[in-house]
């Protein structure tokens, strides 16, 4: 959506990649580099398939100090996601890789600060309610862009790195390289 707003024509390919078993095999800890390891692997493993082209490949990890979340796998383990996260701060670090021929041309880490504020079980229950499915669908249970902008007191970041993908740098990379016109 970022990317097609931003007026790019694209092919969005998945990457078939183990990302559990790419970060287990690393030994990395630190959320910024496993956001960024996840996303030059999947640019590297989609421009395998594509020689000649640019490709994009993104991931985002969240962590509320040294304790890093997945999407839950349905509501209780959202709603314990969501009881850990509530009257925190916790730090969503999207990280963006541009790969060409299976290299590397570029990357970046975004760091987005978003502080939860303090909810009852009442309000966790009746916000999962009405987000219905789509708690299981992004880490930590919310997505900003819906409902979940509800559950939040403050915000510190970029609106594209809280989305997932830091476009800004990754149009300034796309412009220095000639790779777009505007």
């Amino acid at each position: 959506m970022l990317l097609a707003n931003a007026g790019f024509e694209f092919e969005s390919v998945t990457a078939d990649i183990d990302e559990r078993g790419l970060q287990a095999a690393s030994k990395l800890s630190n959320p910024r580099a496993i956001a960024l390891l996840l996303a030059c692997e999947k640019a590297k493993a989609v421009s395998a398939l594509h020689p000649g082209s640019y490709v994009i490949g993104a991931d985002q990890t969240l962590a509320l100090g040294e304790r890093l979340f997945n999407k839950p796998a349905g509501r209780p383990q959202a709603m314990a996601q969501l009881r850990d996260l509530a009257g925190n701060s916790h730090e969503l670090n999207s990280a963006v890789a541009v790969a060409h021929d299976e290299k590397i041309v570029f990357e970046d880490v975004s760091v987005a600060r978003m502080t939860m504020r303090h909810m009852t079980e009442a309000q966790l229950s009746a916000y999962l309610d009405a987000a219905g499915d789509a708690v299981a669908t992004s880490v930590g249970g919310y997505q900003l862009e819906g409902l979940g902008i509800h559950l939040f007191e403050r915000i510190e970041g970029d609106h594209f790195t809280i989305l997932g993908l830091p476009l800004l740098p990754l149009l300034a990379f796309l412009r220095r390289e000639r790779l777009v016109a505007v």
